[in-house]
């Protein structure tokens, strides 16, 4: 009973249209209310839920990416990826993937590479000869890779819904081949899809012009190694390298680029502080939820239910698969996380499934959810900025799904695509 009026309430809310984060701190508030717990103890929860400090990687990383976004980066990522790949057939849909894994280990933000590249490389395809839905479809799929490739700001969710028992610098590492494998099997797509449909070849980018396109984007790119460098070395934590990674993105931006007005600065971090607002809101609400959710011990009754039903670790990867598929159609990818992961992971790690491979099966899940109707945010994005019917996006969308899946069961059934990198470099 405990569990049908904490969910349960959750779930009229959602309906009724309430904000998930507010739903899920009013659910909270419900559940104490039945237990006879005291409010001051959820209040106590919410304050714990976001009183940590590597939750400051979140705004820093944020900060970072709208900085290089909003000051040309993605201009120059396009043009850098030009260079590598646009003169094969099919070559512009390349070169927006590639952009997309550029870009994407620099924002961690799958919305904001959609906006960003989106922005620049439908119009550009559509005037090269490919339909204007494909266009998009390409960009909206290859967006998925920023929530995989570091600094992916879902994996440090993830990692605080997992109480911090997971390290951030293994999820980022996690996430690079997953991230990789995604982008070269959307590529690998584009490629057959651009052989099928006779789109065209770009040109050829003379010497002189390559090596400047590639010293001008090699300002940005550094962002990678300053984030992914200073981990692996130790000089810094995955907080900190965020925080160097604002210095610079700002002074790469301001100085060395200068295409953003100084007068534009407090318009951006406005803007910022608007984003951080809802996300922190949603972490405290649903640190309380979760909370309330272990004193009834609903965890506890999940996972009995999934290993009643099997405990074959295979089996229940699949029903885990499924059910994270469902509800990413009905909810956002952030709340999700921080609901499910405290639900789902003591029944992977009693299977032995490592919690840093599950994370990665969380994100790619999760992703997939976020380029889907009903509630795709990415997908509503990807629309707008091609002005397309949500329809007609989602249908040039499916073949693009085929490749995601093939990546997903990849990730579920090959742990050492997650665990290589980190087991190697963080021993």
């Amino acid at each position: 009973m405990d569990a049908l009026v904490l969910l349960g309430s959750f779930a009229v809310l959602m309906i009724i249209g309430m904000p998930v984060a507010y739903a899920l701190g009013l659910s909270a508030l419900i559940g104490a209310w039945w237990i006879d717990l005291p409010y001051d103890a959820v209040m106590i929860a919410i304050a714990s839920g976001v009183n940590k400090f590597s939750l400051l990687a979140i705004p820093f990383f944020v900060l970072a990416g709208a900085i290089m976004a909003e000051g040309g980066m993605s201009r120059r990522l396009i043009a850098f990826a030009e260079v590598l790949v646009g003169f094969v057939r099919g070559g512009l849909s390349l070169v927006n993937i590639l952009a997309s894994t550029f870009f994407g280990a620099i924002s961690g933000s799958a919305m904001a590479d959609t906006a960003s590249i989106g922005s620049v490389m439908v119009p550009e395809m559509e005037k090269k000869g490919y339909p204007r839905d494909f266009a998009t479809a390409v960009t909206v799929s290859g967006s998925v890779q920023a929530i995989l490739i570091p600094p992916s700001h879902n994996a440090v969710i993830y990692s605080l819904a997992a109480g911090g028992s997971v390290s951030i610098a293994a999820l980022f590492l996690a996430g690079v081949l997953p991230g990789l494998l995604l982008g070269l099997t959307l590529a690998a797509m584009c490629l057959v899809i651009a052989r099928k449909r006779n789109f065209p070849a770009g040109r050829r980018i003379p010497m002189k012009e390559a090596l400047r396109i590639c010293a001008d984007a090699l300002w940005g790119l550094m962002t990678m190694v300053i984030i992914l460098g200073g981990i692996l070395s130790g000089v810094f934590t995955a907080t900190e390298s965020a925080a160097v990674a604002v210095v610079w993105a700002f002074f790469v931006t301001m100085f060395i680029y200068r295409d953003y007005k100084w007068t534009e600065l407090p318009k951006l971090a406005h803007r910022t502080v608007k984003t951080l607002a809802i996300v922190m809101i949603l972490i405290g609400f649903a640190a309380s939820f979760g909370y309330i959710m272990t004193l009834m011990q609903i965890p506890t009754l999940i996972t009995n239910l999934f290993t009643s039903v099997s405990d074959n670790k295979y089996t229940v990867l699949l029903m885990i698969n499924i059910l994270l598929l469902v509800l990413g159609t009905l909810m956002d990818m952030a709340p999700l996380i921080l609901i499910m992961t405290p639900i789902l992971l003591p029944i992977v790690t009693s299977l032995g499934v490592d919690p840093v491979h599950f994370g990665m099966i969380m994100m790619v899940n999760l992703g997939m959810g976020l380029i889907t109707p009903p509630v795709g945010g990415v997908l509503f994005v990807g629309a707008a900025v091609a002005k397309l019917p949500i329809e007609q996006v989602v249908k040039a969308l499916l073949p693009f799904f085929a490749a995601l899946m093939t990546v997903l069961i990849a990730v579920t059934y090959i742990p050492a695509l997650s665990m290589w990198l980190p087991n190697l470099l963080l021993k």
